[in-house]
């Protein structure tokens, strides 16, 4: 039997591109390695927001070299953006790979595997490149790949991802996107709603619809707009077990009221909102080509306060992006102060050949600078997040329990509510830890002889030591999330996965709330 493992870095899109390309490789007959270690197909489905992403993806590749000079049949290959932007380079840097397919061609995968197996390869599949060609044959060249879905294939057998859009027309002047996932389109209305009822059909309670610019929704055939889809998901979950429906990420130029009611006023729909502002100078979003202003981002956060009270809103901030000052980094500063954010991702600025600001502007902010802002900016949300999070000590939440959590191994200490949830902080469950950026979540890539800290096991499949937890004594540490998406801990049995239950919180910190089940 032919084994494959994909290590997988980036955003929700990449999460769900690898779950769909298990799911194919399953059928084609392939099988499932739990570890990147002795894989004999071994996938990287990779990010190119950032530098740093890429030279993880060499520096694994790197690593590999020698095991493909012992194993020669085995085979290598990069997918996803980095696949799209870097292309033949990368054959050229790591002339061991066997593979390079766009984020657009992955539909091909198992096609071409069975084709290197052959001793055709190696094999590259790319979407046309947008410099210099239409928009209706990039767009074409892009191939919306959303097929029967295989909840053996997802992390959690309870939640989902939706694709409804794919691509991106904002053309940040720092951003790399709208050149390795093309133009703007949306699905067919249709399309995703059964997709959404197949999903439920397989135990799926949670559905997140997700886009480079989800906000911008707009299904041309039937006219559908992101609120009028909510309001169709909003039927099937009164119809169905579905419990909850949520969408990212939104542009603060499509925040329309016509959304914001719809959060409001489907009980279905979450009140969860993230919406990033990258920075609060106007100077630097005009440089940035973010189209709007402060003033009119602030406006949309206030709008979303009165509209929908009590939604969580998360952002992100680019930091020491071209000629940023230290004024232009107040604003920034005074802006998450004043706007209170759930949580924010963090960047430093990463400079990206094929971007206007690669072409235009001087990366001028020494790298001292940028990370001095960073853990300054990173402090202030940290500080926000926590005493954000202190009221709902002592209150009852309800969560889906979406299974064990990454410490499912160990039982939740007994700490007093008023013990410093420091001496804790090493034990947490920080899915969506501040001092790390989206890219980044999925852990670092193993080297040969280690174990791989990024896998996507089978629905329903646990670790050993949570295994043993639980045969031992029925009861092991269990994760979920409120419904203003703030994650919760908590000690029981793993049979309540893709339940709705209450949760006593007894103790919080900065990113994580702990309680015991009511």
């Amino acid at each position: 039997m032919t084994t494959f493992h994909i290590e997988t870095v980036g955003c929700q899109m990449n999460v769900l591109d690898s779950e769909l390309v298990t799911a194919e490789l399953l059928r084609a007959g392939y099988v499932y390695s739990p570890t990147a270690r002795g894989a004999d197909i071994l996938l990287f489905n990779t990010c190119s927001i950032r530098k740093h992403a890429e030279d993880k993806i060499y520096s694994a590749l790197g690593r590999l070299r020698k095991s493909k000079e012992a194993r020669p049949n085995r085979i290598f290959g990069v997918i996803g953006c980095m696949a799209q932007k870097e292309q033949k380079t990368i054959f050229k840097r790591m002339p061991h790979v066997d593979l390079i397919v766009g984020p657009g061609q992955i539909a091909q995968i198992p096609a071409l595997i069975r084709r290197i197996e052959n001793g055709e390869g190696p094999l590259m599949e790319l979407s046309l490149e947008r410099k210099g060609q239409s928009r209706k044959a990039v767009g074409d060249s892009y191939v919306f790949f959303d097929p029967m879905r295989e909840p053996t294939a997802r992390q959690t057998s309870c939640m989902a991802y939706v694709r409804v859009m794919f691509g991106c027309d904002q053309f940040c002047s720092y951003c790399i996107v709208p050149l390795v996932r093309g133009p703007e389109q949306s699905r067919e209305a249709g399309e995703i709603l059964a997709e959404v009822r197949q999903l439920v059909s397989q135990g799926c309670r949670e559905v997140t619809l997700i886009g480079q610019t989800v906000s911008k929704y707009h299904d041309t055939v039937s006219g559908t707009r992101l609120s009028g889809l909510l309001e169709q998901c909003e039927k099937i979950a009164e119809e169905t077990p579905l419990e909850r429906i949520r969408f990212v990420t939104s542009h603060p130029t499509s925040m329309t009221p016509d959304l914001l009611c719809a959060v409001r006023d489907l009980p279905h729909v979450m009140p969860y909102f993230h919406v990033p502002a990258q920075s609060g100078s106007n100077a630097q979003l005009k440089k940035m080509h973010r189209g709007y202003t402060v003033e009119q981002y602030r406006e949309t956060i206030q709008a979303i306060r009165e509209t929908v009270p009590g939604a969580a809103i998360t952002s992100d901030f680019i930091v020491g992006f071209c000629g940023e000052t230290e004024e232009d980094f107040q604003q920034t500063y005074q802006l998450v102060e004043d706007c209170r954010f759930k949580n924010s991702y963090i960047f430093k600025f990463s400079p990206r050949e094929g971007t206007k600001a690669w072409e235009l502007y001087e990366d001028d902010v020494p790298e001292a600078e940028k990370k001095r802002r960073n853990n300054v900016l990173l402090e202030l949300q940290n500080r926000i997040s926590e005493e954000d999070n202190r009221p709902f000590l002592g209150q009852t939440v309800e969560i889906l329990v979406e299974g064990p959590s990454k410490n499912c191994g160990k039982s939740l200490p007994v700490v007093d509510a008023e013990a410093d949830a420091d001496a804790a902080d090493a034990d947490e469950d920080e899915a969506e830890t501040l001092s790390k950026t989206p890219e980044e979540l999925p852990g670092e890539f193993p080297a040969e002889d280690e174990t791989s800290t990024a896998e996507l096991p089978s629905s329903g499949v646990l670790p050993a030591t949570a295994a043993a937890s639980c045969s031992a004594s029925g009861v092991l540490q269990l994760t979920g999330h409120t419904p203003c998406d703030r994650i919760v801990v908590f000690d029981g049995p793993v049979e309540l996965t893709g339940t709705i239950q209450k949760v006593e919180i007894q103790r919080t910190s900065p990113f994580t709330l702990y309680g015991k089940l009511v």
